[in-house]
């Protein structure tokens, strides 16, 4: 990576605790941890569960604020925005993919993958529909635009909520364990195919994942221990 390419996120000396139940302390998960991702690159945040992993995702996407430090977006420090112009954000510059697809049961899996392009004009444009058709021929989906998601195969539904997750554009694409409920041959195939359409879209990949196998597939891999970012 160049010297003089910018960032197009950071975490900058990130504490994040959790308050406890019954009293106790607060549970401290992140202490102190950095990271620095540039546009195109694809890394896997690695770990023991409950190490912070997916606290970082959390805290990347906009979901989660940090107690101290700051997170920024291509030079915007996040935690100085409002809810308002954070969910801007998240629409627009960020897709999500979660280990569960969470698609809409009743909408087709063309309809679902449109779904984000309604946020601000409550319909998707004719050009959004036209990028979801291309981009689900693309992972294979071409012939299934119309069925709905208890149709699909567990592999199916997960590549639709990969297009869902690419339909805005994202500069960023986060995945939090995105084959833990797979099995394995649909899990190679989920690998596979993010690491292609990183490669081909330029698309900045960040994946939480315990599976050492798809961690590999990733130009880079963080280990989240004691805290911090090794």
């Amino acid at each position: 990576m160049s010297s003089n390419a910018a960032p197009l996120i950071e975490l900058r000396s990130v504490t994040k605790a959790y308050v406890a139940s019954g009293g106790a302390p607060p549970v401290s998960v992140l202490r102190n941890a950095s990271l620095t991702v540039y546009r195109g690159e694809s890394i896997a945040i690695v770990g023991p569960s409950g190490s912070g992993k997916s606290t970082i995702l959390n805290l990347l996407g906009t979901l989660d604020r940090p107690d101290e430090g700051t997170v920024l977006l291509q030079g915007q420090d996040l935690t100085r925005l409002g809810a308002m112009e954070l969910a801007q954000i998240r629409n627009r510059q960020i897709g999500f993919i979660f280990q569960s697809h969470h698609l809409l049961p009743h909408c087709s899996v063309l309809e679902n993958v449109l779904v984000p392009t309604l946020a601000e004009t409550g319909r998707a444009p004719a050009d959004a529909a036209a990028r979801a058709s291309e981009l689900l021929v693309r992972v294979g989906l071409g012939a299934r635009l119309d069925h709905l998601p208890g149709r699909l195969s567990g592999g199916e539904r997960q590549r639709c909520a990969v297009v869902r997750a690419l339909i805005n554009r994202p500069s960023l694409l986060l995945a939090d364990e995105p084959t833990g409920a797979l099995d394995r041959s649909s899990a190679t195939d989920i690998g596979r195919l993010l690491v292609e359409l990183n490669r081909e879209q330029g698309i900045t990949l960040i994946i939480v994942t315990h599976s050492m196998e798809l961690a590999r597939l990733m130009g880079r891999i963080c280990e989240v221990k004691d805290g911090q970012l090794i």
